[in-house]
């Protein structure tokens, strides 16, 4: 029989820093939706959120061991690097997020009405989805490209700045979708085609880096990408002039918060979180810009 080369199995998968963060964000992710499944509970929409965002990052990252614990990766038809690095931010993004609102509404200091027990449960699975959250940004940390480092595209800071920007724009469709009243202008429906259109062209973009199809088109794709993130600058700040004025002037809606408004439902909260969060991508697709100047792609890794 002949030699295949090397090992069946990567013990490195699992005894290297970056495996030992993975199998602690396997086991912090078990043990959390453990906890809330078993005794923590969770209801309403945002308790069903962290439950999926703990549950598909532990599924995600016990497909990632065991691929690379026994090299099944290299039959795979993608850039196993660009969607490691793809999926450490993604799931540090969603973690970090479960994190925060999971003890915010469901945590209390005392026991009533819930039961000392539920409390200690509900407390635990937080100091968990802390503890998931560290996990994955050490990977993040850890695999990150260093400086005249040849690494995948989704390791670079402009990489990783793609898939925050796809996560601040998913947080202003939220919030557009909750009474935001985005259609009473056509200057506001602008600044929604603007977040539409850079939201789906910075997944396009992470779709290619990641399948490793970027060699195979007729273009220029690394150029394109630069070119992008310059028009997607200019878009965002038309919406970052446009939005606060149409909502916020006293001639079109309202400076103040009303005093009537509902809490939960009120239109202008949705208006300044969409506000806020178009200067934050904004910010964030500048610094892409300034970082895209200084990276070279590497699709096949």
């Amino acid at each position: 029989m002949e030699s295949t080369g090397g090992p069946y199995l990567n013990t490195a998968a699992v005894t290297s820093p970056v495996g030992i963060a993975r199998l602690l964000q396997m086991t912090f992710g078990c043990a959390t939706f453990s906890l809330v499944a078993h005794q923590g509970g969770f209801s309403a929409a945002y308790g069903t959120f962290c439950m999926f965002v703990w549950t598909f990052c532990f599924a995600i990252t016990i497909f990632i061991i065991t691929c690379e614990f026994t090299h099944l990766h290299s039959c795979l038809s993608i850039s196993w690097g660009n969607f490691t690095a793809a999926f450490a931010m993604l799931a540090t993004l969603m973690s970090v997020t479960a994190a925060v609102i999971y003890p915010l509404y469901f945590v209390q200091l005392g026991c009533y009405p819930i039961g000392c027990e539920v409390r200690d449960f509900r407390i635990a699975a937080s100091v968990f989805a802390g503890l998931l959250f560290i996990a994955y940004a050490a990977e993040v940390f850890l695999t990150r490209a260093k400086p005249g480092q040849v690494t995948s595209y989704m390791a670079t800071v402009s990489g990783l700045l793609k898939i925050v920007q796809a996560f601040v724009a998913c947080i202003i469709f939220g919030a557009l979708v909750n009474d935001s009243q985005y259609s009473k202008y056509v200057a506001t429906q602008w600044c929604v085609a603007v977040y539409s259109f850079c939201f789906v062209v910075t997944v396009v973009v992470v779709a290619f880096s990641v399948t490793g199809k970027t060699a195979l088109l007729w273009f220029p794709f690394e150029r394109s990408v630069v070119i992008y993130t310059f028009g997607a600058v200019l878009l965002y700040v038309s919406a970052a002039v446009i939005w606060p004025v149409f909502c916020f002037d006293s001639k079109y809606g309202s400076p103040q918060r009303p005093g009537l408004c509902a809490k939960g439902r009120c239109p202008w909260d949705s208006q300044l979180v969409i506000a806020i969060f178009t200067y934050v991508n904004l910010l964030l697709y500048v610094v892409d810009l300034a970082y895209s100047q200084r990276i070279r792609f590497v699709s096949h890794l």
